[in-house]
Order: C-alpha cells, then sequence, then structure tokens
C-alpha cells in the first residue's frame, strides 16, 4: 500500500512538473497595457489551457531592472522585450531565432540581426507634443503653425498669460523626476529629439556622433534650450512630482494645454474620456521649420532559449493572427499594430493623430534605444531634474550633458 501511495505521489508530481513546464510568463515594459494583456492571458489560456502569468516593469519602475530580477530568480521569463540593440546585446545568448514563424509575413518591423528574425514588434508608436485643441483655438493658435521653437515660445507665453481665464495649472504637462521613475521620458524619449527631429528615418548621424561621445554643437544647443522652454511652462511640482498618472490627469482635465507623451497612453486616456479634440504637434525645437512627429518600433517581444520555446512561440503566433489577439492589440490595449493583416483600426485621439502623420510621410525615428545601457535614464535622466530642480541653469545643464555624453567613449 505504501509503495502504491508513493508511486501515485510520484506520478502526481511528475504530472504537476510537466503542467508547469506548459506554462509560460512574459516579462513586458508597457505599465498602461498591463490589464489589457493579462485579460488576454487569461482568454488565452481558457482556449488553450496553457497557464500564461504577466510580469511588468515600466512606468514608475525601471523595466530592466525588474527583467535582471526575473533572470536572476531561477525561472527566467519565457517572453521578454528588448527595446534595441543595447536589449538584444545584453541578452543575445538567450535570444531564440524566430526565422519562419507565420506571422512575419505580415510585418516589416521585425527585429533582425544577421538576417535572422529574432523579435516580435509590439507595435507602431509614436509621440509629438500632444494638444488640446480647444484650448489653442480660444488663445487663437493654431497647431498646424508649431513648426519651429519660435512659434513655441510664443505660443507658450499667450497660454501662460491666459491660464487663469483658460482654466490651466500649466502650459505643459511634463515629468522629469528620478523618485517618480520618470527619466525615462526625459533622458530616453525626449533625449532622442536630439537625435532625430528633422532627419530621415533610419538616419544615425547623431546618434553615432554621441556612442563617440559628440554631438552637433549649435544643434545641441538648440535642443537644450527647447527643454528648459518645456519646463518653464510646466510646474516645478509637476516636473519633480508628477506620476504617469498625474501627468496625464492634468492634460485629460482641462489642467495643462500641452502633453509629452507618447501614443502609448490611449487606454489610459480613453478611460478618463476627456471631451476635447486632442493632436499632435511637432516637437519642433531648431528654428527652421520641422513638420514631423516621431513614429517607431519602439520595442519586440523575443523568445527565452531558456525556456519554454513551443509554447511562447505559439502565444505570439496567436496574437498576430488571430481575431481574439487583433481584438487585444487594438480594441483592449489602444495600440497600432505592426501586422498588416489586422483589418481594425484603432480609435484613441493620440493613435489616431500618429496615424494621419505616418500616413503622410511626416515622421522622423527613434535611436534612444542605441545609447548604452542606463545612461539615458540613469545618467542623463538626473541631470535634467537638477534642471528641473532650478539647482543648474540651462548654460549649465548642457555643459554637464555634453561632459556625460563626452564620458561615453571613455
Amino acid at each position: 500500500m505504501k509503495k502504491l501511495v508513493s508511486l501515485l505521489l510520484c506520478v502526481m508530481m511528475l504530472l504537476v512538473s510537466v503542467s508547469a513546464l506548459a506554462d509560460i510568463v512574459i516579462c513586458q515594459n508597457k505599465v498602461e497595457i498591463t490589464n489589457a494583456l493579462m485579460d488576454y492571458a487569461k482568454l488565452y489560456s481558457e482556449k488553450t489551457g496553457v497557464e500564461v502569468k504577466v510580469i511588468t516593469g515600466g512606468g514608475s519602475s525601471d523595466y530592466n531592472t525588474v527583467l535582471k530580477a526575473e533572470m536572476a530568480s531561477g525561472r527566467e521569463p519565457d517572453i521578454f522585450v528588448i527595446e534595441g540593440p543595447t536589449g538584444y546585446n545584453l541578452w543575445a545568448d538567450r535570444i531564440t531565432d524566430l526565422t519562419g514563424e507565420e506571422w512575419i509575413q505580415y510585418t516589416g518591423m521585425s527585429y533582425m540581426v544577421d538576417g535572422k528574425v529574432v523579435g516580435f514588434p509590439v507595435s507602431l508608436e509614436g509621440y509629438g507634443l500632444a494638444y488640446n485643441k480647444e484650448i489653442l483655438d480660444k488663445a487663437g493658435i493654431d497647431p498646424a503653425t508649431l513648426t519651429n521653437v519660435e512659434a513655441y515660445r510664443a505660443a507658450f507665453e499667450k497660454l501662460d498669460s491666459m491660464k487663469a481665464e483658460l482654466g490651466l495649472d500649466m502650459v505643459v504637462s511634463m515629468v522629469a523626476g528620478t523618485t517618480t521613475g520618470m527619466t525615462w521620458v526625459t533622458g530616453l524619449h525626449n533625449f532622442n529629439l536630439y537625435l532625430t527631429v528633422g532627419t530621415p528615418q533610419g538616419d544615425q548621424t547623431f546618434i553615432q556622433q554621441v556612442l563617440e561621445g559628440k554631438v552637433d554643437d549649435e544643434r545641441f544647443h538648440q535642443y537644450c534650450q527647447y527643454v528648459a522652454l518645456l519646463f518653464q511652462y510646466s510646474t516645478q511640482d509637476m516636473l519633480l512630482n508628477g506620476t504617469q498618472d498625474s501627468q496625464l490627469a492634468a492634460f485629460a482635465n482641462g489642467k495643462a494645454a500641452f502633453y509629452h507623451q507618447g501614443n502609448w497612453m490611449d487606454p489610459s486616456l480613453v478611460v478618463l474620456n476627456p471631451s476635447f479634440e486632442i493632436g499632435y504637434a511637432p516637437h519642433a525645437f531648431l528654428q527652421e521649420d520641422t513638420d514631423g512627429i516621431i513614429a517607431f518600433t519602439p520595442s519586440w517581444y523575443v523568445v527565452n532559449a531558456h525556456g519554454n520555446v513551443d509554447e511562447a512561440k505559439a502565444f505570439l503566433a496567436a496574437m498576430a493572427t488571430t481575431e481574439e489577439g487583433h481584438d487585444y492589440m487594438v480594441n483592449k490595449a489602444g495600440m497600432v499594430p505592426a501586422f498588416t493583416n489586422v483589418a481594425l483600426q484603432p480609435t484613441g485621439p493620440l493613435s489616431i493623430s500618429l496615424m494621419k502623420w505616418n500616413a503622410e510621410g511626416k515622421t522622423y525615428g527613434a535611436e534612444q534605444y542605441q545609447l548604452p545601457d542606463g545612461f539615458g535614464m540613469q545618467t542623463l535622466g538626473p541631470i535634467y531634474e537638477l534642471l528641473a530642480q532650478q539647482v543648474i541653469d540651462v548654460d549649465t545643464f548642457e555643459i554637464m550633458m555634453k561632459d556625460a555624453i563626452a564620458g561615453i567613449a571613455k
């Protein structure tokens, strides 16, 4: 009898082990889609019997820190996100070759290395400076004219003088705090303006200079002046203490005329249901006109070769090729899909504006992900915060930023 019980226990333990091996864990970096992704994972589990766990880093927590902790936990994620060459190089020994997967035929945005497909594009994303058209109309400002820094300077000054009349707390809803984890907004997405605004998609002139420890002095000077302008017309409390949620709330509630975030915030924006028309204007920091916004594939799902490869591949395939996957990407997560076989169209205002700019071919790229690991958020981010704290002026900010960049080559 004891032998029978022992045998049954062994069989049960083996079944549990096999079941556990069938589970997949996803580590992803988009806080704003966490609930939607978890709901889709639950639906997928119900349909396939494969349990899917979602772990999220991002927003106010550093995704890379979360991912590294998961990698060291003894239960590595089966699917995780990379954001470009730095992420790929960090985990290259774990990343599976996905060449031959069915979904590849439906996208031109796969992450490729040496002719092999290794990354599944999460979405098409982009950002300009989002605006509240109702407020701009009341102030007599046409967003179509916001194509150079002098136009912005005049618009910000006018809006600031009308804050009481327009019900504004600030002109620009902008965040820069280190304690709130917002240095990705400054050290990555804002810094990318210097790298790509006004240049053709794929142009790497300025990122290559930065990686050599150099900048274009005149262009960089104009960029630093633009950062100071954005900070001047935000509030110190929002800059230093604002979170992703409070930054959005200020804009959605009509307390800010402009909003420095990307279309990835559409799911949260739709929940707040603003009553006004929203669009993107360019981050036009130069004296000359630059009529375009940032549009790019910012991140890719990769499959961990140390994990449950077959189930991970199946999960990604289902996302790209099934009605449920398409519904998740567009209707539930509010994303602009990177796949041509998705017929659904996003309804979020930021994504609609992004698609309009993209259709007109007025877009610039994203090269911030080529920066060394942690450089944007951990090295540059605190310098932006010093400017936000008014501990340093814009001239010192420019010097400190240049010094930090020069350190890359050492």
